[in-house]
Formats: C-alpha cells, structure tokens, sequence
C-alpha cells in the first residue's frame, strides 16, 4: 500500500544523505513532502537528489568534522525554510582491522567524523530547538555502542560515545522540562548499505561480515521517531538480540563476537589496506543498498 503520510511543512536536516541509510531517509521524507536539508561531502551526488525532487529538497555540501560546515548548513537551513524540526546525525565512517596495524591518522579521522560531527550537529540543532521549545534530535549510534566489536575499536568507542552523549541529552531535556524536545539514539544492526566501499580496512582481507540487513528498516526506525520519540531503539532480532546479551553476559557475548568476527576475517577473500573515503570522498557507492547480503549469500553458496 503507498504510503500517504503527509509531511509538508516538516522541515528535516540529514548529513550522509549521498549514500546508504541517509539517502533513503531522505527520499522517503521528501516524497512525503517534507523540506529536506541534504548534507554529504559529494557534492554532485546530493544536487542530483535535490533537483529530482524540487525546490522542498536543497543540498550543502558539508564535511561534519568541520564545523564552519556545519554552521553554513544550520544558516542554510534556516535562512531557506525558516525553521529546523528535525535533525538527524546520520553521516559515519569505519575502520576495520587490528588496531595497531591502522595508520594513526585514519584512527583520529574516525573520531572527527564519528564524534566530533555528531557533537557540533546536535550543538547546533539543539541550540535552535531550545530557542524554539521544541524539536527531535536523532543521533545514529550502533550495535556496537553496547557490544564491542573487535578489529573495530575507535569505531565502538565512537558509536558509544554518541550513545552516551544521546542519552546524557535525553536526561538534560527532561530535567530542564524541554517536554517537546526529544532525543533519541538509534543502534542499527550491520546493515546493507555502501558502508564497505567507503570504510578504511586494513584487515588483509574484503569486509565480509554478517548476516546483513535490509537498510530500510533502518529508515522505517527513523522516520518511526519522528511521530513516536524515544530515548534508544536497537534495529533488527539480531541487533536487539546482542544488545540485550551484551548487558546480560558482556563477557560471553565479547568472547562469541570475537570468535565470529575472527572467522569471517579469516574466511574473506584477501584485499589491500585502504583508508576508504576517511579523508577524501570516492565517487563509487552511492546507493541505498550495498552489495554485502549478495556478496554473504555467493560466499555461503560456495561453502
């Protein structure tokens, strides 16, 4: 059944929105009709999204690590819709490999995506929202802020850092009485997006990790959010699933992550170290989904 929610004059800021999960949040927002705030560094990717849905969906061009960027996409919002209803921290990168065998630079320039840009968009967003006595703020965390992933360290450590300041921010609004302001985190599953293409890997072999999900019921979570807020949601059985053994049995659930982790590492074919788009975007991936449930189902074929 289409859907014929309708969501003009909602105004909904996103970053990583020229790929993935962001991207698909986007489209599904703007063809509900809302203003969409499109924020990636690809600059082509997101004027073409822009312009395939008219003058509600506008495109800045912004590196979240920077913070000029971030106040030139908060001034563009504004000054072209007035107003900011929604924002969404969507944009992230990974590294994926043995920590000391990652190059230093690559480790900082995850915690400057990951970290730093969550913290000047939510500064941002949150400043207007108080100003106006409302708003949503959602922040996209992962499974990994509740269960470390090994050969993804500064990766866990960052997605729990965002975790932890979402929640931190969940507690300030409701002290403070911001009843109409409301910040929630969202902890997707590995999900089936370009993620791998874009990731640093210094692992030695492809990123081939699973089961993988379908990145729309990361959206259908999002979009869910923005009409019934709440302090956290775990995406997925298998996302709620590790959360839920991750706090009941960390020790058991860190031993069987590594075990699996550790085996799929193994089992991938060989690849060359790449520090992905952490410093530089790269034209190639810039769909909703990957190719990483194709890639998972080939190799458990061959098995």
């Amino acid at each position: 059944m289409p859907d014929k929610t309708n969501r003009q004059g909602l105004t909904v800021v996103i970053t990583g929105t020229s790929s993935g999960i962001g991207k698909g949040t986007a489209q599904q927002l703007a063809e509900q009709g809302a203003n969409v705030v499109l924020a990636a560094r690809r600059t082509e990717v997101i004027e073409e999204l822009a312009n395939a849905y008219g003058p509600n969906v506008i495109a800045v061009t912004t590196d979240i690590s920077k913070e000029e960027d971030i106040a030139r996409l908060y001034e563009t919002a504004l000054s072209t819709f007035g107003g900011i209803d929604v924002w969404i921290n969507n944009a992230g990168v990974g590294t994926y490999g043995s920590f000391t065998d990652t190059p230093l630079a690559d480790l900082v320039r995850t915690v400057e995506i990951n970290m730093l840009g969550t913290i000047y968009g939510t500064h941002y967003a949150l400043r207007h929202f108080k100003e106006q006595k409302k708003g949503t703020l959602i922040n996209i965390a992962s499974f990994a802020s509740q269960t470390p992933i090994p050969f993804g360290a500064v990766y866990t450590g960052t997605k729990a850092a965002v975790s932890g300041l979402s929640k931190g921010l969940y507690q300030e609004m409701n002290v403070d009485d911001f009843d109409d302001i409301h910040i929630s985190v969202v902890d997707p599953w590995v999900t089936d997006t370009p993620w791998t293409k874009h990731a640093g890997n210094y692992s030695g072999h492809e990123i081939l990790v699973g089961p993988a999900d379908d990145p729309q019921k990361v959206i259908d979570a999002i979009i869910g959010l923005i009409d019934k807020p709440q302090e956290q949601v775990a995406i997925g059985i298998k996302g709620k699933g590790t959360a839920i053994a991750g706090n009941l049995m960390p020790g058991a659930t860190g031993k069987s992550t590594v075990k699996a982790l550790h085996e799929m590492l193994m089992d991938a074919p060989p690849a060359p170290s790449t520090s992905g788009s952490l410093h530089e975007s790269r034209p190639e991936g810039t769909e909703v989904s990957g190719d990483l449930r194709e890639r998972l189902e080939r190799k458990k074929s061959a098995e």
